[in-house]
């Protein structure tokens, strides 16, 4: 799953969500849709790059404090959305999971679906039916917010669990280089031993909550349509069935 990495100028933790095996047969499209960490840092050469890869559309996950100056122009053939995936006004929920390694795990993954579907439904459906060309979306590291929206889009188009864990656990040897650059603690280590004391890992996490939720059911709940499920389906290159 290496070389499904992008180099682009700035970014650390962009890879595409091509390549990876279908359940049944197949493999999803590259080219169609990039997961990343904040595409704010990107130097002008990186977002050549980046619109030399087809994309179109970025879709950011960011909350408005997040989100800062870009350190170069983006092109004006990229549109920019922004939907942040947190629901910071949601007070009670991020005083349970906002503090602390859990947040930096998939553990709030099942409970962030289960009290805010809505907010993944919007973020999927955007990316579903976005103008053509490459969508990428982003949060801050590429990891987490990133993660979760990584496993539903897979999830909705059929690649195999396993598989979904293992694109998430890539995050880990990207983000190293981007908290050494920092002066930073690589944070990897940390959250791995705090879910082993959980009794679990991030794999487990992942594998679980897809065996536990019906992800269709569940966004489609939350204001996703089956037409959006059709249309992110044959964006990745899949076969609706």
């Amino acid at each position: 799953m290496k070389d499904r990495h992008l180099a682009w100028r700035g970014s650390h933790n962009a890879r595409d969500l091509g390549g990876l095996p279908v359940v049944g047969a197949g493999a999803t499209a590259r080219g169609a849709i990039v997961r990343s960490d904040s595409l704010q840092n990107l130097e002008a050469r990186g977002w050549e790059e980046v619109e030399a890869y087809g994309v179109r559309t970025v879709i950011d996950l960011r909350n408005e404090n997040e989100i800062g100056a870009d350190v170069s122009p983006r092109p004006a053939s990229i549109e920019t959305v922004n939907i942040p995936l947190d629901v910071t006004e949601a007070r009670d929920f991020w005083e349970a999971w906002g503090h602390g390694p859990q947040f930096a795990t998939p553990l709030y993954y099942g409970p962030h679906l289960e009290r805010f579907p809505e907010r993944s439904a919007q973020v999927v459906r955007a990316i579903a039916t976005a103008p053509p060309g490459g969508v990428v979306f982003h949060c801050q590291g590429g990891r987490d917010r990133a993660g979760q929206i990584s496993m539903l889009v897979l999830a909705l188009a059929g690649v195999e669990p396993e598989a979904i864990a293992a694109d998430y656990a890539l995050s880990d040897e990207r983000l190293r280089p981007l908290y050494l650059s920092r002066g930073e603690e690589d944070e990897a280590p940390k959250i791995a031993a705090y879910l082993r004391d959980q009794g679990t890992t991030a794999r487990d996490l992942i594998v679980e909550l897809l065996d536990e939720l019906d992800i269709e059911a569940t966004l489609i709940g939350a204001g996703l349509e089956h037409g959006d499920v059709t249309a992110l389906r044959r964006r990745l290159g899949v076969a609706s069935g």
